[in-house]
C-alpha cells in the first residue's frame, strides 16, 4: 500500500507546495492534526500555527501557516490558506511590531468585530515568532 498521497497548499499570493508527501501536521481548531495516507474523507477548519510536511524523503517542512481551510478526499489534501511562510522567510523585527500593535488595540476599547480582528492579528504574530524562534535556536 502507498503511503504517499498528494500535497498542495495554496496561500494568497503562491503556491506554498505541491506534490507527494507522507505526513502533514496542520493547526485545527481543535489542536493539531496529522494526515497521512489514505485519510477518511473530511474538511477542516485551520488556524494560525504551526504547519509541517513530511516529504517523500523523510525531510519535513515547516511553516507558520495563517487561516483557512483543508479538505482531505481520494488520498488528496489541499489546504487553503491567507498565509504561510518558512522560518527563515519571517521578519522576526515585524512580528514583533505586529504583536506589540496588536496587543495595544486590545486594551482599547472597540467593537466585538474589531476584538476578533485584534485577536487574529495577535495569534498570527505569536506563531509567526514562535517558528522564526525555533529555527533560529538550531
Amino acid at each position: 500500500m502507498d503511503k504517499t498521497f498528494t500535497l498542495r497548499v495554496i496561500v494568497s499570493d503562491k503556491i506554498f507546495y505541491d506534490g507527494k508527501c507522507t505526513q502533514l501536521i496542520i493547526p485545527a481548531t481543535d489542536g493539531a492534526m496529522g494526515i497521512l495516507a489514505n485519510h477518511e474523507n473530511m474538511a477542516v477548519a485551520v488556524t494560525n500555527g504551526d504547519m509541517r510536511i513530511r516529504t517523500e524523503d523523510g525531510s519535513w517542512i515547516e511553516a507558520a501557516i495563517g487561516t483557512g481551510f483543508a479538505q482531505i478526499s481520494n488520498n488528496r489534501a489541499m489546504v487553503l490558506a491567507d498565509t504561510a511562510e518558512r522560518p527563515e522567510e519571517i521578519d522576526e523585527e515585524r512580528a514583533k511590531r505586529a504583536m506589540e500593535r496588536a496587543q495595544e488595540r486590545l486594551r482599547q476599547k472597540q467593537s466585538i468585530q474589531e476584538y476578533h480582528l485584534s485577536q487574529a492579528a495577535l495569534s498570527r504574530a505569536m506563531s509567526r515568532l514562535s517558528m522564526s524562534s525555533k529555527y533560529r535556536g538550531r
